[in-house]
């Protein structure tokens, strides 16, 4: 049964902390994944506007936000443009890469594509994705192989300002298989590899589920025979979870579970189905989020 492992890099302080220390629980067991990094300016602090809807609030409250992200990365860029994180943060990023983990764009500017992709025309879309690949391409010595958008907000827009860039495959949406995404009756050439699984701030505190049980209840959603994708993140599973990551993979690997990077998922050929993507819903996620439609 394999699992592939997608890594988001969201801030300065996930890159910084959080990476070395995935890079180092992966190499003690000989795995790798596919790390999604956000290179440009640290601004999460400006999500907090958020707080006045009241899913967003009652999330913040269930995870205990201010201790699991701590409160610089809750306060980055909130008054002043927060730090380019890849000038910063270069050596973490390139390590990553020379580990041998598939290295893919999160964002240029994380907060600002998700508040503003529904405003962004197709000009603001291609400069964002632009900029972030160039940068990543500079620091690792190649372009980066895939790309997934934050907080799995994504358009039709942006999924025709990706086919101008030379990914691999993306990652942008919730859904169960992989397949080629649809965009005005025409199939794209990137393929999508949705992620399956719930993150940890979706359902931790929700329906008896705490740290205590959150490793098998992860392990008994996985699915012999069917696309498995788990999502974790460097500031939560790299910093104040890295000890509850750690007993996953002892977990995972000791039940057989084969742990790879998402490219590692494509099929060998070119055949997939083709499908549409579309906005809906995720339980414990405020707001929309791009769905792969049956």
């Amino acid at each position: 049964m394999k699992l592939g492992l997608r890594i988001d890099v969201d801030t300065y302080r996930g890159t910084k902390l959080g990476v070395p220390a995935l890079c180092a629980a992966l190499a003690r067991h000989g795995l790798r994944g596919t790390f999604y990094f956000s290179v440009g300016p640290d601004n999460m602090g400006r999500h907090l506007w958020r707080l006045f809807k009241p899913a967003f609030l009652l999330k913040m409250l269930r995870s205990n936000a201010a201790s699991l992200y701590g409160w610089d990365i809750l306060l980055r860029g909130t008054f002043f443009p927060g730090p380019i994180i890849g000038k910063h943060l270069a050596a973490q990023i390139r390590c990553a890469a020379e580990q041998g983990h598939e290295i893919g764009l999160h964002a240029w500017d994380h907060q600002a594509w998700q508040a503003t992709i529904d405003k962004m025309d197709e000009a603001a879309l291609f400069l964002h994705l632009e900029k972030g690949a160039a940068l990543l391409a500079e620091i690792c010595g190649a372009a980066p192989v895939t790309s997934a958008v934050p907080g799995w907000k994504c358009n039709d827009l942006a999924l025709l300002q990706k086919e101008k860039l030379n990914f691999r495959y993306n990652s942008d949406c919730r859904g169960f298989s992989i397949f080629r995404p649809v965009v005005a009756h025409r199939e794209l050439a990137q393929p999508q590899i949705p992620v399956t699984l719930p993150t940890y701030d979706e359902i931790i505190g929700t329906h008896g589920i705490a740290n205590e049980n959150y490793n098998d209840h992860i392990l008994s959603l996985l699915k012999p025979d069917a696309l498995n994708v788990l999502t974790i993140h460097a500031e939560v599973e790299g910093i104040v979870c890295s000890g509850l990551f750690k007993g996953f993979l002892g977990k995972a690997v000791a039940a057989g579970v084969d742990i790879v990077p998402l490219g590692d998922l494509l099929p060998a050929c070119d055949r997939m189905p083709a499908m549409a993507m579309a906005a809906g819903t995720m339980p414990g996620r405020e707001g929309w989020v791009a769905c792969q439609v049956s």
